[in-house]
């Protein structure tokens, strides 16, 4: 590993799993530039939490939605604290619609692909140009890495939320596709799949899923936290398992494993 100083760059980090990842990478050494679409108090809150850990924090403002404004945002991230090591691309958006898959909308569907797959694949392609640009070191030992927050629902179909589960499919491949782009790089490309997360996204559907976990409705019977996600990304860019790429960690308590 480079005794140079360790860069992160988190998208939606202010608060939630992005802020419990931000919280982890501090924790491994990594100074850490937070983006999210506005900067108010949970973002606050977040640069004292880095700061905290004795590292360097910083904010970007911006939506990796607005493709325009992709080159401009990076520019800021590696102006702040200097080139990226490890890029996490947690930024999403949960379904607005719940109910009958033929009667979403296509506006949905599209907001979803906007900010989940089209938003994401763009930022990364930018990001890892730079990326490869700052490359130096060993490149037989990844010490960056690009990290994908997708979810279960990559490969758990879930029919009430399907314009949900069709753009984090499209993030699983978007992994896979970017570990055999950038092996010869140097840059590690990870997947995690979290499982049924507290965070605020699903306080709307805690009733629903709080029956399932207590019934032990899949191995490990309680509700994932932040910090579950946080402490794997965690591992991953630390570069503690240096001869992995393009694989995907389902963070769910085993809710994944096919019973019969």
């Amino acid at each position: 590993m480079s005794d140079t100083k360790k860069v992160a760059f988190v998208t939606g980090g202010r608060r939630g799993i992005g802020r419990a990842i931000a919280y982890a990478l501090a924790g491994h050494g990594f100074d850490v530039v937070v983006n999210d679409v506005v900067r108010d108090d949970s973002a606050e809150e977040t640069l004292e939490g880095i700061a905290g850990r004795g590292v360097r924090g910083a904010f970007v403002e911006g939506d990796i939605a607005d493709l325009d404004k992709h080159e401009s945002l990076l520019a800021k991230v590696w102006d702040a604290l200097g080139p990226v090591s490890c890029l996490v691309n947690n930024a999403g958006v949960q379904t607005a619609f719940r109910g009958d898959m033929l009667n979403i909308p296509p506006e949905s569907l599209d907001r979803l692909l906007g900010v989940n797959v089209r938003g994401t694949f763009f930022l990364t392609q930018q990001a890892a140009r730079r990326m490869i640009a700052d490359r130096s070191g060993d490149m037989t030992r990844p010490d960056r890495s690009i990290i994908f927050i997708s979810s279960g629902n990559a490969v758990i179909a879930t029919p009430g939320q399907a314009d949900y589960c069709i753009s984090k499919a499209g993030i699983a491949m978007m992994s896979s596709l970017y570990a055999l782009r950038l092996a010869e790089h140097g840059i590690a490309v990870h997947e995690i799949r979290p499982g049924i997360i507290r965070t605020d996204m699903t306080a709307d559907v805690f009733d629903k899923y709080d029956g399932w976990v207590q019934s032990r409705g899949f191995p490990q019977a309680r509700w994932g936290e932040a910090e579950d996600i946080g402490r794997t990304v965690g591992v991953l860019a630390a570069g503690l398992m240096p001869y992995v790429t393009g694989g995907a960690y389902h963070v769910d308590g085993g809710m994944h494993i096919r019973r019969t």
